[in-house]
């Protein structure tokens, strides 16, 4: 293990880095949980050499662990999360806070929209249920526990989470989503990449899920990195999948049949979807909307429309930018007709 001064010691966080993505490889219990406090310090390490931390910061102890877990055997079965007043600072005693008495509750099974400005907190706060953070103040619980009292390994297995800029890494395609389940099947592969709408580019490639992809997925597009990335959280079978604007880069014909897969195959898992486009979160059960840190709306899409006056502008300001776009579309396709 490496010291809390070390930290400026970029070759060393870095093994400890690439030790920790082993741990998680493997998925080592004993080492997980050792190695994720380096992985912080080395993260703080990249804002001080990029500039978004001083130097002379004081660093803080590093607290999540699961060695006072009370339940640790316990895995998620169930899905539920329930947040009860969750204050959140990025460093202590800082002014200003990413969350502000955050209160809410998801039933298990159900699909949540989380909208709001960039910066507003959406991030923060679903990295709060794997415990990527811990709040400050007030508790995070699932299935009726606090997070703090399942180990690290058992609460992140049952969360799949799928951010906008994912990692592919080389080797087949095969390869990177059995990330997701080492022991699956291709059946198995085949049905999860299906549901994430990427059998289909999968199979027109000349050597399928053998197909080799280069270092962070530079030979296919963003959007068929995003399904890709879906497909091997959905291997993963989680009770709670959280999707971070992960569909941002996938057409939306493409996007409403991946949410129409979802209702169909995942009944029995907890969905969580961040994005900008309302029309991505407009079927919801409820729709989260968050403010500088605050839980300013909840509800469904028609019930925000007619009482919340923030979901109300972003929804008029995206479907005016629709109309225009489509009126530009059939300006230029117009234009062409003539010409030709």
């Amino acid at each position: 293990m490496i010291t809390r001064q070390d930290y400026k010691d970029f070759p060393v966080l870095m093994v400890e880095f690439l030790n920790y993505m082993d741990a998680i490889r493997n998925k080592s219990k004993n080492t997980i949980s050792e190695y994720a406090s380096d992985l912080r310090l080395f993260f703080r390490f990249l804002k001080i050499y990029w500039g978004d931390v001083p130097e002379d910061t004081p660093l803080e102890e590093i607290d999540i662990s699961d060695v006072s877990a009370a339940h640790p055997e316990r895995q998620v079965e169930r899905g539920e999360i329930e947040f009860k007043g969750v204050t959140f600072r990025y460093y202590k005693g800082s002014e200003g806070k990413v969350l502000d008495d955050v209160s809410l509750k998801i039933e298990a099974g159900s699909t949540v929209g989380i909208i709001g400005s960039t910066g507003s907190g959406k991030t923060t706060l679903v990295s709060m249920i794997p415990r990527l953070y811990d709040a400050d103040e007030g508790e995070i619980l699932v299935d009726g526990v606090n997070v703090k009292d399942y180990s690290l390994y058992h609460l992140r297995e049952g969360v799949g989470m799928v951010l906008q800029k994912n990692v592919l890494f080389s080797g087949t395609i095969e390869d990177n989503l059995r990330w997701g389940d080492g022991e699956a099947d291709m059946d198995a592969i085949r049905a999860a990449a299906d549901s994430a709408q990427a059998d289909g580019f999968v199979m027109g490639f000349a050597k399928g899920y053998e197909s080799d992809l280069g270092q962070g997925g530079t030979n296919v597009s963003g959007g068929q990195k995003q399904r890709l990335c879906i497909a091997r959280a959905l291997l993963k079978k989680p009770k709670i999948l959280i999707l971070d604007d992960s569909t941002s880069a996938v057409d939306t014909a493409t996007e409403a049949r991946i949410r129409e897969a979802f209702r169909g195959e995942l009944k029995d898992t907890t969905k969580i979807i961040i994005a900008q486009r309302i029309t991505s979160v407009m079927e919801a059960d409820q729709i989260i909307v968050v403010n500088e840190g605050r839980i300013t709306g909840v509800g469904t899409h028609d019930a925000l429309l007619a009482t919340n006056r923030e979901y109300k502008e972003i929804y008029d300001s995206q479907m005016e930018a629709a109309k225009q776009k489509a009126e530009l579309e059939q300006e230029l396709n117009n234009n062409g007709e003539v010409n030709a």
